[in-house]
């Protein structure tokens, strides 16, 4: 095959891919040239030629390799044979000195004549099992008439090595490009070490200050910072200094975000959102370079705000928990954050914003002054915050005439603006899904239960003793709730099952309360115990429906002990720890002997709540059980209804039994077709009247 290899070796392809320099038509212009442009030692106007050309060259003719390997290993054109049939053809229709034989195939040319219309070349695949004897059965049938082909060592070589081959060169391109662009914004990391920031406009978010409710204070402080962006010269004229940085503090669904969201919608300035988890990916080094590469484009753009949204993913304490030594990455990113934004080289005009929930793990150096210089905090809604809430959230929805926004403020309390946004998405879906025009008040009620406790079940089908049983339960909370002046107004039981609980007491505070005080306390612990007294007495047993009654007041009783010093024995000190989360031993800073005290101050506290629930409830067994038997009747009783039973009152509406089987009643009539008149049942007509054809 000499032929063939040098056909092979001048092919224009082999030709193109040793010609690394980009070639160009004639009657193609010649791209100008500047001063320097061409290579040592050329002509003045010859481009240099570029790295990736060089690439592309030697990934081309490595590819040309391969290509011709598997043209040396695949058999040639022609038939295949057995070789049976070769020492049949042989010697007569074989021409003598063509038998080749290599390491894949014997190859042998046939004339033409009765074996084949004209001259052809015929084959006999070898693989390492039968190569041993069909060479000698080859050797015997030729007489030793034949050549040997092997492969070439450097092609053996090229067959082994080839595809590590291109694998390194592939990972060298890839290298080698990256330090090309390390330079650039990303580094060595490329597209990884780039910010994953969102460019946010008041177009985009739709949302000003007007949409923010029940948090004016933060609003305030948060103005400040939007006046000094559009009009630094008022701040700067007497020497002051706009603060760097604002933290934004509170518990989940407070309204951080949407307030930053309104921040974009007021200021007219280019506003950089991206989430503290962004910063971290897999590789070492990201997030630095991802908070280099955001703080560089916002001071191109400055004045600008950016707004690091959960900020305690990289901002914890260094040096914390089970972390020690090593590198974290999670450290070098707040090491970046911690010099952008208060360094060699502060970032003038540009305010940083953060949020968390979680402000007692942030590290010291993180909320200094200089960096976050102000702490808003963004609380809870009071009951003047949460009316004005509900008020910016139904004026997208239709509302009945009888709904009371200030009563669902009031039987919210604790409630965020999320879950207040919740109330009014949920009552507005139950309207739309009962046909309804508008959304009511009971929708309100039912939306509002649903958010705090779960769906009510009320396909759910009891037995008759466990319904007894819940009813008593419940009973024995409702009437201790209505009796204990310190504890909140009664509003309303069911017996429905919502969640994990099967029924529930409901109570209204009259006012929000910044702290508690002994007596509700002490009366919210005996309302908790109602619910085993009445139903170990009312069934003779005891079940584990109370646990959640339980676990409530036992950490209500350790509260008040570790926490809030309200123990005469403990007296006047906190033996709770710090509350970090960054460890997984609790912390404990008092002896053996001291939390054996605590223990039992935590069983007296307990012991003392039943007891006395016990005898108040011994005393108005009857109004227990008048509420009970109401309870299993209607299954939902409003305050109202509870203080009526408890005087001996009766309730003069209809029970669910009876509303259910009016209702059958009512399908049943509407269902039944209308009975034709018959001779027995036709209407006496008047005199002189016909009746009609129908």
């Amino acid at each position: 095959m000499p032929e063939n290899r040098l056909q092979a070796t001048n092919s224009p392809l082999l030709r193109i891919a040793h010609d690394e320099s980009p070639r160009r038509r004639p009657d193609a212009p010649r791209p100008p040239q500047g001063p320097g442009k061409g290579p040592p030692g050329g002509p003045p106007g010859q481009p240099t030629p570029q790295g990736r050309g060089g690439l592309f060259g030697v990934f081309l003719a490595l590819g040309i390799v391969m290509l011709m390997l598997m043209l040396f290993n695949t058999t040639g054109p022609g038939k295949t044979i057995t070789i049976s049939d070769f020492a049949k053809f042989y010697p007569q229709d074989i021409v003598p000195g063509s038998v080749e034989i290599s390491d894949t195939e014997v190859k042998a040319k046939l004339r033409k004549g009765p074996a084949s219309a004209e001259e052809a070349w015929v084959t006999i695949p070898l693989n390492t099992a039968t190569r041993e004897t069909t060479v000698k059965r080859i050797d015997s049938i030729t007489k030793s008439d034949f050549k040997i082909r092997n492969t070439p060592v450097w092609m053996q070589l090229i067959y082994v090595f080839g595809p590590l081959l291109i694998l390194i060169v592939l990972g060298w391109m890839v290298i080698s490009r990256q330090l090309r662009n390390a330079g650039g914004p990303g580094g060595m990391l490329g597209s990884f070490g780039k910010s994953k920031h969102r460019m946010l406009s008041k177009e985009m978010t739709g949302i000003t200050f007007v949409d923010v409710a029940g948090i004016d204070e933060a609003k305030e402080e948060v103005g400040e910072i939007i006046e000094f962006l559009k009009n630094p010269k008022k701040f700067t004229k007497i020497g002051g200094r706009i603060p760097r940085g604002v933290l934004l503090i509170g518990e989940p669904g407070c309204g951080k975000t949407l307030l930053a969201k309104a921040i974009s919608g007021e200021a007219d300035v280019p506003f950089f959102s991206i989430s503290g988890s962004d910063f971290v990916e897999m590789f070492v080094g990201v997030g630095a370079s991802r908070v280099r590469d955001l703080f560089k484009q916002a001071k191109d753009n400055s004045p600008c705000i950016i707004f690091l949204d959960e900020i305690d993913a990289v901002g914890r304490r260094r040096g914390s928990g089970f972390n020690q030594g090593g590198h974290d990455e999670r450290e070098q990113t707040l090491n970046a954050i911690l010099v952008e934004m208060d360094g060699f080289t502060p970032a003038d005009g540009v305010i940083v914003i953060a949020a968390t929930n979680r402000s007692d793990v942030l590290d010291p150096a993180l909320v200094r002054p200089g960096r976050f210089d102000r702490q808003v905090t963004v609380p809870l809604p009071d009951v003047k915050g949460r009316l004005e809430i509900l008020k910016v959230h139904v004026k997208k929805i239709k509302m009945g005439p009888d709904v009371d926004l200030e009563k669902i403020a009031r039987g919210t309390p604790m409630f965020s603006g999320a879950d207040l946004a919740a109330i009014i998405n949920e009552a507005a879906i139950a309207a739309t899904m009962a046909d309804k025009d508008f959304v009511e008040h009971e929708d309100l009620e039912e939306a509002r239960d649903k958010v705090k406790f779960g769906r009510a079940k009320k396909s759910r089908v009891r037995e008759k003793d466990e319904n007894k049983l819940v009813a008593y339960h419940e009973a024995g909370h409702a009437v201790l709730q209505a009796l204990l002046k310190d504890a909140d107004p009664l509003h309303k039981v069911t017996i429905i099952s919502r969640g994990a609980t099967g029924g529930a007491t409901f109570s209204l505070p009259m006012r929000d309360r910044m702290g508690y005080s002994i007596k509700w306390l002490a009366a919210t612990m005996r309302v908790l115990c109602g619910g085993r007294i009445a139903e170990a007495r009312a069934m003779g047993d005891t079940s584990s429906g109370a646990s959640m009654d339980i676990s409530q007041v036992t950490n209500i009783a350790r509260m008040m002990i570790l926490e809030w010093g309200m123990s005469p024995k403990l007296g006047f000190v906190r033996y709770a720890g710090s509350d970090t989360r960054d460890s997984y031993v609790p912390e404990r800073n008092y002896s053996e002997d001291t939390a054996r005290l605590i223990d039992e101050e935590v069983k007296r506290f307990t012991d003392e709540a039943y007891a006395e629930a016990n005898l108040l409830l011994n005393e108005h067994w009857p109004k227990v059980e008048a509420v009970a038997d109401a309870l299993t009747k209607y299954e939902t009783l409003t305050g109202d209804d509870v203080h009526k039973l408890m005087r001996g009152e009766s309730l003069g509406r209809p029970t669910v039994s009876e509303l259910l089987r009016a209702e059958t009643r009512r399908r049943a009539d509407t269902l039944t077709p209308p009975v034709s008149p018959t001779p027995e049942n036709r209407p006496e007509l008047p005199p002189g009247t016909m009746p009609t054809p129908a």
